[in-house]
């Protein structure tokens, strides 16, 4: 994957292909290292080439819910506002794979915005597209019962085996390890799911 498979990136003129091109720095990056934390100011921008980013928010006293999952080309709003704005972010981003991305300059990226509409329409559809996710996020939390949550979860993966602990399953859902546990336990009984040693299989 390269700068090309980026949705922008065709709406860039000649001279913003070849300034990006010139000034962008790649890095790769194992598994759980965090990228920024809640409240940072970022000074880059993360492009995605390989791997999984999970971006969340955790608040005084309660576990983390998680906002969205950053998938190969594509590019953290989180991050980007934050980046463009010079504004505290409003959640952390960790690697839930090892990556390879691209890191960018906060003034190439003020550049494009002033300069370049495409990608501040760009900018905007990305923005939408994450509200609805945070939207659908807090639906989940406010109306559904944790059972639900967890088994439509299972049921979004692509795999039927699935590896992650209860505990990182907590962290995804916004509940406690034993919570997950107590529930996952339930939709075993009910025939749904396996659980085995750090995995969930899904059955129906």
């Amino acid at each position: 994957m390269t700068l090309e498979d980026f949705e922008f990136y065709e709406e860039l003129s000649d001279n913003e292909k070849e300034v990006l091109s010139e000034n962008v720095k790649p890095i790769t990056l194992d598994a759980g290292v965090t990228l920024f934390y809640q409240g940072d100011i970022t000074e880059d921008i993360l492009l995605l080439l390989e791997g999984e980013v999970r971006v969340y928010i955790q608040g005084e006293g309660i576990n983390e819910i998680t906002l969205y999952s950053l998938s190969p080309s594509e590019q953290c709003i989180v991050n980007t506002t934050s980046t463009i704005n010079r504004v505290p972010t409003i959640g952390s981003a960790v690697t839930t794979t090892p990556i390879r991305a691209f890191m960018i300059n906060r003034d190439i990226i003020d550049d494009f915005m002033s300069n370049n509409n495409n990608y501040q329409k760009y900018i905007f559809s990305l923005l939408m597209l994450r509200l609805d996710s945070v939207a659908r996020v807090l639906e989940s939390v406010k109306f559904k019962q944790l059972d639900e949550r967890l088994y439509d979860w299972i049921q979004n993966q692509d795999s039927a085996l699935i590896t992650i602990t209860h505990e990182e399953l907590a962290n995804v859902i916004g509940s406690t390890r034993v919570v997950v546990s107590r529930n996952l336990k339930k939709l075993e009984k009910e025939g749904l799911i396996n659980l085995l040693r750090g995995k969930i299989e899904r059955i129906k």
